[in-house]
């Protein structure tokens, strides 16, 4: 286990650099519904939510991906300085490594779950994780929320469900939208991946394991029409928007498509524990 572990950590730069080449890619944006739209990189998804009010940004994707967010903001006609708030969903650089430059470059309030406050603010990954730490620009929360926690804009009300877990902070993020006259619930989902956290024996984050099962327990609680993952492809983003652009007005529209990634996501979390478990007792019989 152990050499498996090293190999791993030697990879991670490679895999690293290979993620970061379409993580960092540019993306057309779209509007998703109402006045949700997809601003990210062909590997992150990034969201911006309009309002007469000011808008919100929920990500930053990579430190090279803001870049794109930028352009895109820019491309659907809407000012970056009239972004008053940003809000992430967990504190790896993937999604938070462009936060310092958006956050400078629109002068938003930037609102985080106070699970994820270390790690934004030091640029850290926090938590024993096989791949090892992911540093990004460190940026400063102006804002803390937690369970419930509401952000409200224009006529928007954001509502915070702490998902914990992938990090200590994890946050999914649920709105409803006017799309065409039909009230939308969407939810802008954290993550609940195992993604190289380790779950067996974690000084780091003891807390772990009690956490994911925590989070799958609210998730399934919740319901959305449309469901936005912050990497595209745990959602069919991509193939939903394929479909809009043929016509299919409401491509990302289904109910069913939030269950089923919770019900997978746990799965796998199971599995992997498992994996790890009988590892962990192959090390020690």
């Amino acid at each position: 286990m152990r050499k498996v572990l090293a190999l791993l950590a030697l990879l991670w730069p490679v895999a690293a650099q290979a993620g970061e080449a379409e993580w960092s890619a540019p993306h057309a944006p779209y509007k998703v519904a109402g006045n949700v739209y997809a601003v990210g990189t062909e590997g992150i998804g990034v969201y911006l939510i309009t309002t007469p009010q000011g808008h919100i940004l929920i990500d930053g994707a990579t430190e090279k991906g803001a870049a794109v967010v930028e352009a895109n903001i820019a491309a659907l006609g809407f000012k970056l300085r009239d972004i008053k708030y940003m809000v992430e969903t967990h504190a790896h650089w993937d999604h938070v490594g462009g936060v310092a430059r958006l956050k400078r470059d629109t002068g938003a309030v930037f609102v985080a779950s106070e699970g994820d406050r270390y790690g934004l603010e030091h640029g850290v990954h926090v938590g024993d994780n096989i791949y090892g730490g992911g540093a990004f620009a460190p940026v400063r929360v102006d804002r803390g929320i937690g369970e419930g926690g509401t952000l409200t804009l224009g006529g928007i009300t954001l509502t915070a469900h702490m998902t914990p877990g992938h990090t200590r902070g994890d946050t999914t993020w649920t709105t409803d939208v006017n799309d065409n006259g039909f009230v939308r619930r969407v939810i802008f989902y954290g993550s609940t991946t195992t993604a190289g956290n380790v779950l067996v024996n974690n000084p780091a984050y003891p807390d772990i394991v009690a956490d994911y099962r925590l989070s799958f327990k609210r998730l399934k609680a919740l319901k959305a029409d449309i469901l936005l993952t912050n990497h595209p492809e745990l959602a069919d983003i991509e193939a939903r928007y394929q479909a809009q652009l043929h016509g299919k007005t409401d491509a990302f529209v289904d109910p069913q498509a939030l269950p089923k990634l919770v019900m997978k996501s746990e799965a796998d979390f199971e599995a992997e524990l498992k994996r790890q478990q009988d590892a962990h007792k192959g090390k020690h019989p």
